[in-house]
């Protein structure tokens, strides 16, 4: 419809119809673009609140966003809340922020999960001897570092002779953790295939990805994280181990007290 170097960055579909003289359909497709970030806005909203209602159930975040509305069974409170936070957010913050944000923390947190998928399938408490738990950590640190290198060498531009140092640091981790050590945990039922390979590219994919996504985005995305490792820390840990512990003791006393009931119906 359009040479590659004229499509618009901000609405490809809508500008090209409109330069081949279909200006109707650039109106549906604007429509079914604005109808579906509004669905996506609000499936995220309903989800988002649900979260944080678990979370202040746990005493984590406020408890007031675990407040259920008596007649329709939702989570008022919470949703009220995020959708103003939300809204001010997008209010005050370049979209652009926004976007290298999320982008650094999807990225970020798929990188834990397969990482943790490794560790998960290899290392059991108590069963993994000492010398296969180093073994782990060194071929972990070498796939992780080769991933790492491999991102700065590419932003570098520095020739192809970096990639392949790093591909084949990789390869060999991946390849040594598959052949030195026995998974300690296997899934019953179903399980992610191809480990440590699937989980290992997933690591090198996602770090080569951060990799372009520009310094000051990964400042915010360190500030915020230690914001909230700060609140963490010093205020969630300590007020949801406070909670657990309150719902032990009624429960114990609840316990108890059925326990008397017992036996006084017994005796009598």
């Amino acid at each position: 419809m359009q040479p590659y170097s004229q499509i618009d960055a901000d609405a490809s579909f809508t500008m090209a119809f409109q330069a081949t003289g279909m200006n109707w359909a650039k109106y549906i497709v604007a429509l079914g673009a604005i109808k579906g970030m509004t669905t996506v806005l609000l499936a995220n909203l309903i989800a988002q609140a649900r979260y944080f209602t678990h979370i202040g159930r746990t005493h984590m975040a406020p408890p007031i966003l675990a407040s259920i509305h008596p007649k329709t069974g939702t989570p008022v409170n919470a949703t009220v809340i995020m959708t103003v936070a939300n809204s001010l957010v997008a209010l005050f913050t370049s979209l652009d922020v926004l976007a290298n944000l999320l982008s650094i923390s999807t990225l970020f947190i798929f990188s834990l999960v397969s990482l943790a998928l490794i560790v998960r399938r290899y290392y059991v408490t108590g069963e993994t001897s000492t010398s296969d738990r180093n073994k782990l950590i060194v071929f972990l640190t070498l796939i992780v570092g080769s991933s790492i290198a491999t991102a700065v060498y590419w932003v570098l531009s520095q020739g192809w002779i970096g990639y392949i140092v790093t591909g084949v640091i990789w390869f060999a981790a991946t390849l040594g953790l598959q052949l030195t050590l026995k998974q300690a945990k296997k899934p019953k039922l179903w399980g992610v295939p191809l480990v440590p390979w699937l989980p290992s590219a997933s690591i090198a994919f996602n770090v080569f990805i951060l990799g372009s996504i520009d310094v000051p985005s990964f400042i915010r995305f360190a500030i915020w994280t230690l914001v909230l490792l700060v609140y963490y820390i010093f205020v969630a840990l300590h007020a949801s181990y406070d909670a657990a512990r309150e719902t032990d003791r009624v429960e114990a006393q609840a316990s108890q007290a059925s326990q008397a009931t017992n036996m006084e119906a017994g005796t009598s």
